[in-house]
């Protein structure tokens, strides 16, 4: 069974009473402040430039990293997000939550209840854009996954840096945030990218601690593979495509890309101040994610925040927003944020499944009508992507807003 995520994980900050109210209201008044520096995380004082690079290369060396170096018992300026984009309450404690569509991969493989999975699973995407997945038979190689990501967090920071880079393209690139290099405000998350095309070729360049992550990640990553294979062919029947367009995506798929992120997102000492990720989409056509026991994860549904509470032994997924293009904006691709906690660290594996980089996506045409239906998006590829993160931050749906021809 997978470790508890507090049992090796060095502690984030000192276990302090809660501030005041009137600490909190001049901490956000200093915050918020126009142009005020980068304040130091335990002091408060107002750094100078020296102090203040320092500060900025210590947090770009991500948040685990921070941890180690100081108990902090305060967020850094640099992670604390403007008032309108803090976390509220989450809606669940709020009541009348909705829940996340459960499917059961049993029954869509049995005959006689085929089709009225399928009839779930495409309302799941179309009403929902994320559903929980159950009898998918990952099962103990999810497990070992969690596992082995909690040990290559806990190794040495020097171990973890060996990985570290700022391309974006790299294939495997040990990073903080969410797009570090363009974010205004740091998110409180670790990563580790893993790009997984060409398996063979790839898993020698993967990192070689701890021992055993190169086999137990590209065994989880294979069985992530078939189980995207299984939900497109699945996904296909529900759209009504069938025949040669879904034989040619559906080899599209068995020949596609596939990234994992390794994500950590420690304990936090001002969670209500910041985000583990901000609001954002997934480019791909399928995100298959791993999680802990620990929730975290928030879907945007009818204008609220909706947690996710997980499931044992489910898998969570997603529609991205290729998909949504191809179906032409039958099925969402949804916001989606991660919160933290003050009290335990959360690890997650998000396994992104899309078609070959060099495909051009678009709405496929069994679902286009001139009359009825109309095209809603333009063509795209993953380099017009690639270029787009490189350039923005690449939250909420702006790149998929990009791509938009009419409003839906």
């Amino acid at each position: 069974m997978a470790r508890n995520s507090n049992s090796t994980a060095p502690p984030c900050h000192a276990h302090t009473a809660p501030a005041s109210d009137q600490q909190r209201r001049l901490r956000q008044a200093e915050c918020n402040k126009a142009g005020a520096d980068a304040d130091d995380p335990n002091h408060g004082h107002r750094p100078g430039a020296e102090e203040d690079e320092e500060e900025e290369e210590l947090l770009l060396k991500g948040v685990r990293h921070l941890c180690e170096r100081r108990g902090i018992t305060r967020l850094p300026a640099r992670y604390v997000l403007p008032p309108s984009d803090r976390p509220a309450a989450p809606d669940h404690q709020r009541g009348s939550c909705p829940t996340i569509p459960v499917i059961d991969l049993d029954r869509l493989r049995a005959p006689a209840e085929r089709a009225a999975a399928l009839a779930e699973l495409d309302a799941a995407c179309r009403d929902y854009g994320f559903f929980q997945v159950v009898g998918h038979g990952v099962g103990g190689r999810g497990m070992m996954m969690l596992d082995v990501a909690r040990r290559f967090f806990d190794l040495p920071f020097g171990e973890r840096a060996r990985y570290m880079s700022p391309d974006i393209r790299a294939a495997v690139r040990y990073g903080t945030s969410f797009n570090q290099l363009n974010d205004g405000v740091l998110c409180w998350r670790d990563f580790l990218k893993l790009v997984c095309d060409d398996l063979d070729g790839v898993v020698p360049s993967w990192p070689d601690a701890p021992a055993d992550l190169r086999g137990v990640v590209s065994a989880y990553a294979r069985s992530s593979r078939r189980l995207f294979r299984e939900l497109m062919e699945a996904a296909l029947e529900a759209l009504g495509i069938g025949g040669p367009g879904a034989g040619e995506v559906l080899a599209d798929c068995d020949a596609g890309s596939q990234m994992l992120m390794v994500n950590c997102f420690p304990a936090c000492p001002e969670p209500d101040l910041t985000l583990g990720m901000p609001p954002h989409s997934d480019y791909g056509f399928l995100t298959i994610l791993l999680q802990d026991e620990v929730n975290g994860l928030e879907v945007r549904h009818a204008d609220r925040w909706v947690l996710v509470d997980p499931l044992p032994g489910s898998l969570v997924v997603n529609v991205g927003d290729h998909f949504e293009m191809y179906s032409n904006g039958r099925y969402k691709s949804v916001l989606h944020r991660v919160r933290v906690n003050s009290a335990r660290s959360r690890i997650s594996v998000a396994s992104l499944h899309s078609l070959p980089p060099a495909r051009v996506i678009g709405p496929a045409p069994e679902l286009v009508d001139d009359e009825k239906n109309p095209r809603r998006y333009m063509d795209t590829d993953f380099a017009t992507f690639i270029d787009y993160l490189s350039s923005a931050e690449g939250k909420h749906k702006s790149f998929l807003q990009t791509r938009r021809l009419l409003t839906s």
